[in-house]
């Protein structure tokens, strides 16, 4: 180990220090490497990332094994090239992403010695950000076009004669509303989305009576029921009361209740119960449907999954 005074003495000590103090600071993973291939410098957040151990002096081949870091490393301290790439690193039991950007780097003091910095950008949330974006926009535009598609063809038909025939005009204009009736709540589920992310929904909270509005949501979906042959059992009784905003409460009621209707069996069964825990108000809704499969659980609540 070198004494004080042969620190201060070292041409790389003032620059060093600065270096090191800099990247310390930084919560950005950065590694310093010089042209012998060898790690100059690191800070914590380098060394978590790349596996938690002391890397400093310690070959960069042997610390990332991916030819495309070694590559933009080889441009820095070779051709003085600034480049970026990205990169995927197991880090805490997970996989994230990096935007690595390198640039050439040198010391004032000696500037024959030849270095490269390399900053690792975290953009794992973006990436995922970007693929659920990719995601909605893909399926949006197919649950748009379905219907879309539908009423230009029946419009089409009617305008090639088909507005004469009565019966026929009267059912192609009522799949032509049932499809707008589609995209319109489609787009309300859109705005409505955007407004909850964008924390703008407001919640106004009252004493509901439960068992009336369970009651009044399935006798909207009564229909739908009957073509299935879907029973319904309210098993709330008279007295339950809840606090919550009634009109949040009943879209909470028709979405889940629909659903059970619309993935039930035929002939299949709904019921919804009530059960009060320390601090909750439990409801349940429960169909007789097939469930859905394991693999599909953990994305449920992805938009338009």
């Amino acid at each position: 180990m070198s004494s004080p005074k042969q620190q201060i003495n070292d041409p790389f000590f003032s620059s060093r220090v600065l270096l090191e103090g800099m990247i310390s600071s930084m919560r950005e993973g950065v590694i310093v490497v010089r042209k012998d291939w060898h790690i100059f410098a690191s800070n914590r957040a380098a060394r978590d990332l790349l596996g938690g151990e002391e890397i400093d002096s310690q070959s960069l081949d042997k610390v990332i094994a991916d030819e495309v870091v070694h590559d933009v490393f080889r441009r820095a301290l070779e051709d003085a090239e600034r480049s970026e790439t990205t990169i995927e690193i197991q880090a805490r039991r997970e996989n994230r992403v990096y935007d690595l950007r390198v640039a050439p780097l040198s010391f004032a003091e000696e500037k024959d010695q030849k270095l490269a910095i390399g900053i690792f950008y975290d953009i794992t949330r973006l990436e995922r950000l970007e693929k659920v974006r990719q995601e909605f926009l893909s399926n949006v535009s197919h649950e748009l076009r379905t219907p879309l598609t539908s009423i230009l063809a029946f419009v089409e038909t009617l305008e090639d004669g088909a507005l004469e025939d009565k019966d026929n005009s009267r059912r192609f204009l009522g799949v032509i509303r049932r499809n707008a009736e589609r995209m319109h709540h489609l787009i309300d589920d859109i705005l409505e989305l955007s407004s909850i992310e964008a924390g703008k929904v407001t919640v106004r909270p009252a004493a509901i009576q439960l068992r009336p509005l369970v009651e009044e949501v399935w006798s909207s979906l009564t229909e739908k029921a009957q073509k299935r042959n879907v029973t319904f059992a309210n098993d709330i009784s008279d007295s339950t009361n809840v606090f919550a905003d009634p009109r949040r409460l009943e879209q909470i009621l028709i979405n889940l209740m629909g659903n059970a209707v619309k993935f039930n069996r035929e002939g299949g069964t709904v019921s919804v119960s009530y059960n009060k825990t320390p601090g909750f108000h439990q409801i349940c809704v429960t169909d007789t449907g097939e469930g859905i499969a394991t693999e599909h659980l953990p994305r449920i609540f992805e938009r338009f999954y």
